[in-house]
């Protein structure tokens, strides 16, 4: 019998509607051949999975469903929720629970990620660089002219525990700066101001392979927007170039801090670290645990570039997960 895989999409953010978009990625390109997929949708109306035209509720004792009076039990999550529940830990604390394999990082390494200040400070701590940055927690009294001090203008600000450029301001002037971290904090439980770094934008995506880790090739992405905004990530206001067009050398360093940060971090299946390129000094601005897979998204640009098929990553990275 072949093992049932739960396509685990929704979420309680924002970034609901690329969750769905990814899923659908996912699910049309697993292997039928060696899986019986099943979506299952975890959002604020409950946890529900979609078989034949029905939905069913969650047990979440065990994970299972009843069809037909018969209990089938999932045999993997594949978690595709970008943000809470599944970027930030607590769907894999859960999982660990009750012993179910899935396709990305732990709980620990999810939580620590997720938090965008929290993790380059930790990367910091070992060597990376990353943007200079100041961290703004709810109910905190907000020091405007202490943080302009601190990241300069113009600067970056966006939900720590946030993405897909939900709630991002590039700011200009100072008095900017307040209604930015208002906006900010309706995404995110903490705010993140980084100084703006002029350079080229790069990412990079890696995953854990039957081989070992797996650093994919190197994205140039190119817009005409002040950033990378939700419009530039997905409705096309961006050109993506894959393999970026860097030369060797610098080829091999992104490369190789995507490999560390990976390493280090103790990540598992498919991940994507950002990158400003300043002069010559690669700088990460974030590393996102459960990128997007949508047909816009950067993974599978990567991926077909290297000859991998979606069916051929999803598998690997299912087979990996599942290794006893």
């Amino acid at each position: 019998m072949k093992p049932t895989i739960a396509i685990i999409e929704g979420g309680y953010s924002h970034e609901k509607v690329i969750s769905l978009k990814s899923a659908a990625t996912v699910f049309e390109n697993i292997d039928l051949a060696k899986y019986t997929p099943i979506k299952v949708r975890v959002d604020e109306e409950g946890w529900v999975a979609f078989i034949n035209d029905n939905k069913i509720p969650i047990n979440r004792d065990d994970f299972s469903v009843i069809v037909n009076n018969e209990k089938i039990k999932f045999d993997f999550a594949f978690i595709v929720i970008h943000g809470t529940p599944g970027e930030d830990g607590k769907l894999q604390a859960y999982f660990d629970m009750i012993g179910l394999p899935y396709s990305t990082c732990n709980h620990l390494a999810a939580t620590l990620t997720f938090n965008k200040y929290v993790c380059n400070q930790f990367l910091k701590s070992l060597g990376i660089t990353v943007a200079n940055a100041v961290l703004v927690r709810k109910n905190e009294i907000i020091e405007l002219e202490k943080i302009i001090k601190t990241v300069g203008l113009p600067c970056f600000v966006k939900p720590a525990d946030g993405g897909s450029s939900f709630g991002v301001s590039k700011v200009k002037e100072g008095n900017e700066l307040l209604v930015a971290i208002q906006k900010a904090q309706e995404h995110g439980t903490e705010v993140l101001i980084e100084a703006f770094m002029e350079g080229r934008e790069f990412t990079n995506g890696v995953y854990l392979s039957e081989n070992g880790i797996k650093v994919l090739p190197i994205t140039e992405i190119i817009t005409q927007n002040e950033f990378f905004d939700f419009e530039a990530k997905y409705l096309g206001e961006s050109q993506e170039i894959t393999p970026a067009a860097i030369n060797a050398e610098m080829t091999n360093r992104i490369k190789q801090i995507t490999y560390k940060v990976y390493q280090i971090l103790g990540l598992k299946g498919m991940c994507r670290v950002d990158y400003i390129l300043v002069g010559k000094e690669p700088h990460v601005i974030e590393v996102n645990t459960v990128p997007g897979l949508s047909a816009q998204s950067l993974i599978p640009q990567m991926a077909a570039y290297e000859g991998i098929s979606l069916k051929e990553l999803f598998s690997e990275v299912i087979k990996v997960a599942t290794k006893k």
